[in-house]
């Protein structure tokens, strides 16, 4: 590397229930890429219940030359976060990455110097092993399964919250304003040019997973109504299917009857099938709820994340 020149490279770190970590996580970033790299590092505190906000306070008076702080008013979750902190770097490179160093900053550094060199908009890590729970590993590769049918995403790639981007991508992510925003389907829907990098998967020090089975099914809830109509697409294809079944079993009805006038009316039969029908009908109504409910809540201009301090020169 020229050392005439240092690459501009930005990280964006989410902060959540990270007072025990990111403290050390900073300083072992700064240690490892400031000699080399001209550095700029981002902390978003997504209103974190614990001491992460002083802890980060004072991380900001300690590295002012290198680290901008922004504290949220309201937990809006990790994309959120994200989307706040893209929107103030301004480095050639762009790393997203956690608060739990379970992503060494030797990894880091491995990830740096592979994006300038493979010239991707983006690159995502894959693990050759996970150190996340058995619940955090099924709703990954849930996660996986659905972006790959809704999204259009390659089979191969797996959507790493450790990533790095090079500007231009940021600067279409960020044109995104609506109160939804889903990192990876908007780094999808918006290039091709998709490189992958294997990394080491570390288990977390300190604390437990922040994510919960309410904030995968919001993840998931994203995915499914801001980058795609398939399932609208598929309550109809339900429907119909059922209604195909439905007028067929009546047919099937009818005829019996008149093969044979005495036949009991089916009570059971009638229940079992207004029962299907109206689930059909209620979930295909439920689905479309959600599409008009977020597209109310777009219109009437909920923010994606309200920012009440920054910490910057």
């Amino acid at each position: 590397m020229n050392m005439s020149y240092k690459e501009a490279i930005s990280i964006v770190i989410p902060v959540y229930n990270g007072e025990n970590s990111i403290a050390n996580l900073v300083t072992d970033l700064i240690d490892r890429l400031s000699i080399s790299y001209s550095l700029e590092i981002v902390l978003v505190n997504d209103c974190s219940p614990d001491n992460s906000e002083a802890v980060c306070l004072s991380i900001f008076e300690k590295h002012k030359s290198i680290v901008k702080f922004l504290s949220l008013s309201k937990n809006v979750g990790e994309h959120n976060a994200v989307m706040a902190g893209l929107n103030q770097v301004t480095g050639n490179f762009t790393v997203i990455m956690d608060d739990d160093f379970q992503n060494p900053v030797m990894e880091v550094v491995k990830l740096i110097e592979f994006a300038i060199v493979s010239k991707h908009d983006v690159i995502y890590t894959y693990y050759d092993k996970k150190e996340h729970s058995f619940f955090r590993n099924l709703g990954s590769r849930f996660n996986d399964k659905v972006a790959t049918i809704l999204l259009k995403k390659p089979k191969d790639l797996y959507l790493s919250s450790f990533k790095i981007m090079n500007k231009f991508l940021v600067k279409e992510i960020i044109k995104y304003d609506l109160p939804f925003p889903y990192i990876d389907g908007l780094i999808l829907r918006t290039t091709n040019s998709i490189g992958k990098l294997e990394v080491r998967h570390d288990k977390r020090i300190n604390g437990a997973s922040n994510y919960t089975l309410k904030k995968l099914v919001s993840l998931w809830m994203n995915m499914f109504t801001n980058f795609s109509i398939l399932p609208l697409r598929f309550s109809m294809i339900v429907g119909f299917v059922f209604s195909l079944f439905g007028f067929g079993y009546g047919l099937f009805a009818v005829i019996e009857k008149l093969f044979n006038p005495h036949l009991p009316i089916g009570y059971t039969a009638l229940i079992v099938l207004v029962s299907v029908f109206s689930g059909i009908q209620l979930m295909a109504l439920g689905m479309v709820g959600e599409y008009l409910g977020r597209m109310f809540m777009s219109q009437n201009k909920k923010p994606q994340y309200s920012i009440r301090k920054l910490y910057t020169i």
